[in-house]
């Protein structure tokens, strides 16, 4: 590919991966664009950036001819437990939204696209620990259902008209860049933020809770690697399992302990529980290791230290 398109590229994901897109591809060569008119600095300076909701269709076009496009990442989506909120929002952003972002990849001929799915594609009937590659893909969220017809639409499009899709399913991502936007694994990253300005965080799924999850630095390398991937040695295409690790919220508070030794957790579990218990504790991804070389550098306490760390610096300076 020479030049990007980032599609969602404000939000806790895109902020992070459009910048270093441009490391790899270059400022001018990787666009930026979201639904929101005034993203970070950071995102305006670095490079360019447009305006767009997924669900125009001209506008994407017009974006795509402007800049030459032959790449897109698709980062829009509404995420689980505010999908639930407004299940018909969900799929017509998440699915009408990708359809539109394929086609368009499909009419201008384009090398690549990547669009991610996530551990919401799992279901109450997947089994829970060291969930397989191939599985019952029955959830029951209306994010989940998106992500489900995603990765068929995506290996639909490889195998009728020989497009390059590409996606991997996301566990939940912990940064101290971006606030996640609505997901049930939002508890992840505030219980740090939390500790950090307050000593204190109260919990909305229950101490016992374990999902997997992901660092954000690791999250940059594993797009970036299935980006970068032989396509030829793919035997997989929209669905990729990835993991780092995985640890309940008990687990978690003790970690932050080990850094804010009176951090305090307490626990009022409330609708967005459903949603976590009816996802995998843990994931096997030998097919990532296996097709493209996945391999993660973070494990709870690491990611913990340097979380804790940039969090203190930020609320210091006044930024938290």
């Amino acid at each position: 590919m020479k030049r990007i398109l980032v599609i969602g590229s404000a939000g806790q994901i895109g902020s992070e991966l459009t910048l270093e897109l441009r490391k790899i591809w270059g400022n001018s060569n990787v666009v930026a664009s979201d639904v929101c008119q005034n993203p970070s600095a950071k995102l305006q300076e670095s490079g360019p950036y447009e305006t767009l909701n997924i669900l125009d269709r001209q506008r994407m076009g017009e974006i795509v001819s402007k800049y030459q496009i032959d790449g897109i990442v698709n980062l829009a989506a509404i995420l689980s437990a505010t999908g639930e909120k407004n299940p018909m929002k969900a799929w017509d952003v998440n699915m009408n939204g990708l359809i539109n972002v394929l086609e368009c990849a499909r009419e201008y001929n384009m090398k690549q696209v990547l669009t991610p799915s996530s551990i919401a594609a799992f279901g109450p009937g997947t089994p829970l620990f060291d969930t397989p590659q191939e599985t019952v893909l029955r959830p029951s969220t209306m994010y989940g259902i998106t992500k489900v017809s995603g990765e068929l639409l995506g290996d639909y499009y490889v195998n009728k008209y020989g497009l390059d899709v590409r996606g991997l399913r996301y566990p939940g991502i912990i940064s101290h860049e971006t606030l996640p936007g609505g997901g049930t694994t939002d508890y992840a990253v505030a219980i740090y933020y939390d500790a950090v300005t307050k000593g204190q965080y109260t919990c909305f799924v229950k101490e016992e809770t374990m999902l997997p999850m992901m660092y954000m630095p690791d999250c940059l390398k594993a797009t970036i690697d299935l980006m970068q991937a032989d396509f030829s040695k793919l035997k997989h295409h929209s669905d990729f399992n990835v993991a780092a690790m995985s640890f309940t919220v008990t687990e978690q508070a003790e970690s932050i302990r080990k850094f804010i030794p009176n951090f305090t957790c307490s626990y009022e579990p409330d609708h967005r529980q459903a949603i976590a218990d009816s996802w995998p504790r843990s994931i096997n991804d030998s097919a990532a290791r296996e097709e493209w070389g996945w391999k993660p550098s973070y494990d709870l306490d690491s990611m913990t230290k340097d979380m804790i760390e940039k969090l203190t610096a930020k609320h210091k300076a006044g930024l938290i």
